[in-house]
């Protein structure tokens, strides 16, 4: 490939990636300062609606972005979508440093005769700046790796030369070529973020004096409210709203439903292998670098997070390759896409539990050895169970990570089979809408439960529960990113 298309890649894709972590940024901070800090009526519903995107794929957004709005594409189409998509991944780390800020130092700094504005720019919002900044990082990242909104939005994206250069030629080559500049990139963002991180200090997690207060919004009630009216109308409303249309469109010309169950069927039952596998895996992992810090339990947890800076077509290529030229009789067979799926999601689950054991004192352990219980039963009877709520939500992320999963999916998937997402992208590929709505529909369908998790997770939700984010501003960015 010549060198002069890899630049108009690269440029293409950094101007995107620029643009969508800025407007995530912008508005995941607002909402959360809105829902968390402010007396804005109905705060907690809002919340819980404003973590939907994150059951909606941002290649179903994509769809249903060209169905309805065909004449805006290219860029502008790409930077909506994505942001739709990836606001909630800043909006939830921010709201829970947010409700776990000491507010004692805002109090203090008014005494010193800062006003409310200066305090919260000055104090509060510098306090949870690294949940911010990692939640910055998963969307550069997520954007980076994106595939199939920006294939069907029409932006020539990195991404999407990769895809094409792949099914152009028998040569893999190029492909792979391209792949490793992805990844380059994708590396280069983040070690950016942790040189601007550097030596900064934030004090984020239990030991809270006192609840933070809410703030009157006074006369800013109605900007407010139209704000998060504009993010749930464009976010939630508009994409469900037209889902609903074009499944109705498909059930009036007839579309048989039997290939959309038998394609739920296959992405449920391959989402939850691959999330038992991965968090099987991830387990002693998160346990040993939770409770160890020699040189062998950080080597292991980096060797597992390799896979955080991948995207999914990178490393569905690495498994093309591996498995053609290694394994070929399980190649395009359902041990190689699960092989693939535990690469790209190990490090979410590594990363949920060690937040969950990080969050159990060490004295409950001590004091069960010190009563007579060995290592092994202490385990079992004290930590496994604290920790049972983070695993869980472990599992549910990646179950949700694999059945959104697209290019992937699209390279190592066996022959003949098809999940939810491989499904609706070969109808939308063929201008079908009306025939990949049912997929679209049934895809969200199965990505609600999981992402209902998730929202509790962070305390959206009945009983408001923070298993995961307590203590992720304590962590470094990549690790509380994987622990999100």
């Amino acid at each position: 490939m010549r060198s002069g298309r890899s630049a108009e890649l690269l440029v293409n894709t950094v101007v995107l990636v620029v643009l969508v972590t800025a407007t995530s940024v912008v508005i995941g901070v607002a909402l959360a300062w809105l829902t968390v800090r402010t007396d804005l009526p109905g705060a907690p519903a809002l919340g819980a609606l404003l973590c939907v995107p994150l059951a909606m794929p941002s290649y179903v957004l994509g769809y249903l972005w060209l169905a309805d709005f065909p004449g805006v594409l290219g860029l502008p189409g790409s930077v909506i979508v994505m942001t739709i998509s990836c606001y909630p991944y800043v909006f939830l780390p921010a709201a829970a440093a947010l409700r776990t800020v000491d507010p004692g130092l805002e109090e203090v700094a008014r005494t010193l005769g800062r006003g409310s504005v200066r305090a919260v720019l000055g104090v509060t919002l510098r306090q949870v700046r690294p949940a911010v900044a990692a939640g910055a990082l998963l969307v550069a990242l997520y954007t980076l790796s994106d595939f199939g909104a920006v294939a069907m939005l029409r932006y020539d994206a990195f991404t999407v030369g990769i895809y094409h250069s792949y099914r152009a030629t028998f040569d893999r080559v190029p492909a792979a070529v391209l792949a490793c500049v992805l990844v380059l990139v994708a590396l280069v963002v983040m070690t950016a973020e942790r040189r601007a991180r550097r030596g900064e200090v934030a004090r984020i997690g239990s030991g809270v004096a006192s609840v933070p207060g809410r703030l009157p919004l006074g006369w800013w009630l109605v900007p407010a409210l139209a704000l998060v009216g504009a993010v749930l109308a464009g976010g939630v409303a508009a994409p469900l709203v037209g889902l609903v249309r074009w499944v109705r469109a498909a059930a009036r010309v007839d579309v048989a439903w039997g290939p959309v169950f038998e394609a739920t069927w296959t992405t449920a039952g391959v989402s939850a292998v691959a999330a038992l596998v991965t968090i099987l895996l991830a387990l002693p992992i998160g346990v040993l670098a939770a409770r160890s810090t020699g040189p062998v339990a950080r080597a292991t947890e980096a060797v597992a997070q390799i896979g955080f800076a991948l995207p999914g077509i990178t490393v569905g290529l690495a498994v093309v390759f591996v498995g053609i030229r290694l394994v070929p009789d399980l190649y395009q067979r359902t041990p190689m896409l699960v092989f693939g799926y535990v690469v790209l999601f190990l490090p979410l689950a590594v990363g949920v539990v060690r937040s969950a054991v990080d969050a159990i004192p060490t004295a409950l352990e001590d004091a069960s050895v010190s009563l007579g219980s060995g290592r092994v039963r202490t385990f079992l009877r004290v930590v496994a169970p604290l920790a049972m709520p983070g695993v869980l939500a472990g599992a549910s992320l990646v179950f949700l990570s694999v059945a959104k999963e697209l290019p992937a999916t699209l390279l190592l998937r066996p022959t003949g089979t098809q999940t939810l997402a491989s499904a609706m992208w070969t109808h939308t590929e063929m201008a079908a809408y009306s025939q990949a709505a049912p997929y679209a529909a049934m895809l969200v369908a199965v990505a609600v439960i999981p992402a209902a998790v998730l929202g509790r997770s962070f305390g959206w939700g009945v009983g408001g529960r923070q298993a995961i984010p307590t203590f992720a501003a304590t962590r470094t960015p990549e690790e509380e990113v994987v622990a999100r």
